[in-house]
């Protein structure tokens, strides 16, 4: 009797990436990617998924970030108000001309101070944009003023009630 070695299956990194890919791109649970794979013939636990999630994520991210298309150059900018376990917050959103979110910020007010914290984190992770899209809520032109590197940016206020900054407005952009 020859003393061999248990058989571990070597995955192609193709099944490696799609199994993240829908992981991460949707809201799935490794189980949910388990059964997905069983149905394409491939059975893997869910345990599995999870150690390659540990081992991969980080290279397949700075992959995907990479594969990212440019963001837009106009920016439309909204808030909202929401209560979370009976206290209210502001929910900060940005979106660009493609509709794809940019960045979102929970606050607990609604002032010039936060506006220019907001647009601080937006300007840390995007070029400044040709055109910025908010309401007529103050604060924002405020904050726009105060920050010189937007200075040259044209700001265009919206009437929110008249869905003219639908591209944020529509459905209120789900968060995950």
């Amino acid at each position: 009797m020859t003393d061999r070695k248990p058989y571990r299956h070597r995955f192609p990194l193709s099944i490696i990436q799609y199994a993240l890919w829908r992981y991460h791109r949707f809201p799935l649970s490794q189980r949910d990617v388990q059964e997905l794979l069983q149905e394409r013939g491939i059975q893997v636990s869910h345990e599995t998924i999870r150690q390659w999630n540990i081992k991969f994520a980080p290279l397949l991210s700075e992959e995907l970030r990479h594969r990212e298309p440019r963001r837009g150059s106009r920016w439309f900018l909204d808030e909202l108000c929401i209560e979370i376990s009976g206290k209210k917050l502001w929910l900060w959103r940005a979106v660009d001309d493609s509709g794809a979110i940019l960045d979102l910020l929970l606050q607990d007010r609604r002032d010039t101070q936060a506006a220019k914290t907001f647009f601080g984190r937006l300007l840390a992770n995007y070029n400044v944009p040709d055109m910025i899209h908010t309401d007529k809520f103050w604060s924002y032109g405020t904050a726009i003023r105060a920050l010189p590197v937007l200075h040259s940016v044209e700001h265009i206020q919206v009437i929110s009630t008249a869905r003219c900054n639908n591209l944020i407005e529509q459905s209120h952009r789900p968060t995950r």
